[in-house]
């Protein structure tokens, strides 16, 4: 998913401030299923983020033209791990490892094996 920085996303000094990336992350995670016309919400539960592990490599500022690239690592019955890079031109500026824990009704829930496919092939596209 190709995001452009504007001026909301910087600092003072027209640098991305480092929440934003985040942000960009999750816009991206949610964009997979928007371009299939779907929520993120399955089988009455959704994810929420358990944890995660960022490194901040360089900075990106305003105007640039960002993509972000995700790709699925593990998927087991309650949670999920995505990998995460965020570049510009070819130059990777930002990644991230999230675990998403799949709740429902409030707890920790387990997707149906059909839920699991489906969030599979989904990350596996290309977007």
């Amino acid at each position: 998913m190709q995001v452009r920085v504007y001026y909301e996303d910087t600092d003072m000094g027209g640098i991305v401030y480092h929440a934003n990336y985040l942000k960009f992350c999750e816009r991206a995670r949610s964009e997979y299923f928007f371009q299939e016309a779907k929520t993120p919400h399955i089988e009455g539960g959704e994810f929420v983020a358990a944890s995660m592990e960022a490194k901040f490599k360089a900075s990106a500022k305003l105007g640039d033209i960002l993509e972000v690239k995700t790709e699925i690592l593990s998927l087991k019955g309650s949670s999920l791990v995505l990998k995460q890079c965020v570049y510009k031109e070819e130059v990777l500026l930002f990644d991230m490892d999230i675990k998403l824990a799949f709740v429902k009704e409030g707890k920790i829930g387990r997707m149906s094996m059909q839920a699991q496919e489906h969030l599979r092939e989904l990350f596996e596209k290309k977007i």
